[in-house]
């Protein structure tokens, strides 16, 4: 296979499974929401898996290229359904709820990669793997890895994270308001961990946030996976 060859399987092998698990797991904010009170989601159309209505064109799209040509680990994020807490029947609790389905959903995604895997490896074992069934393996292990990747870093306890919310239901009301004021600064904080302080210092705080609890979840889906191998 060509350098361009490569490229290209490359950016297909992580960025069709980057935007299937962007997709779910924003539609899993949204129908959580409809079904505790809030129609916003549903009201904007945003419950569709269609992943047109989801795309961000940097978040979706040009930033995980990059990082999947550079050879970086990939992420994105889609565009945020949008959820107004306080059409919640219990605002506290479900916004909670709400911002849980996303990461969830995530591990959910990635629990029925790691089974289609031993299933597929179960079912293709002594034979030779024809070229499809590499491509087929290959795009569900970066499934697998994404959704891990996504679930954790969305737990990260700040705004504008999943994490964020669910620190704020978390905290005594009194912090709580004080906390969720970080929101209006959600994206500032976000490109500040993602792009400047990782440009300026060389060091990346999401990596060392992440990274270890990412590796040990996927540890543990590896050692079941080697029961098949």
């Amino acid at each position: 296979m060509n350098d361009i060859g490569q490229m290209l399987y490359g950016v297909a092998t992580w960025l069709v499974p980057l935007v299937i698990a962007i997709v779910f797991h924003e539609v899993a904010h949204g129908r959580v929401a409809k079904h505790f009170g809030d129609m916003t989601a549903s009201n904007a159309g945003r419950l569709s898996f269609n992943p047109i209505r989801h795309i961000d064109p940097i978040g979706t799209v040009a930033l995980p290229m990059v990082l999947a040509l550079s050879g970086a680990p990939v992420f994105g994020w889609a565009k945020p359904v949008p959820v107004n807490f306080m059409r919640l029947r219990n605002p506290r609790l479900h916004m909670m709820l709400v911002a849980l389905a996303g990461p969830m959903m995530n591990m959910l995604l990635a629990s029925v990669a790691l089974l289609a895997m031993a299933g597929m490896i179960t079912a293709f074992r002594g034979t030779d793997h024809q070229p499809a069934i590499g491509f087929a393996l290959s795009n569900l292990g970066n499934f697998l890895t994404i959704n891990v990747m996504l679930a954790v870093f969305n737990m990260i306890p700040l705004p504008p994270f999943d994490g964020g919310h669910i620190m704020e239901g978390l905290l005594p009301r009194g912090l709580a308001r004080h906390y969720g004021k970080l929101r209006q600064y959600g994206m500032l904080l976000a490109i500040l961990l993602i792009v400047v302080v990782p440009f300026a210092t060389g060091y990346n705080p999401l990596a060392w946030l992440i990274w270890p609890p990412v590796q040990a979840i996927i540890g543990l889906f590896n050692q079941f996976l080697a029961q098949f191998v």
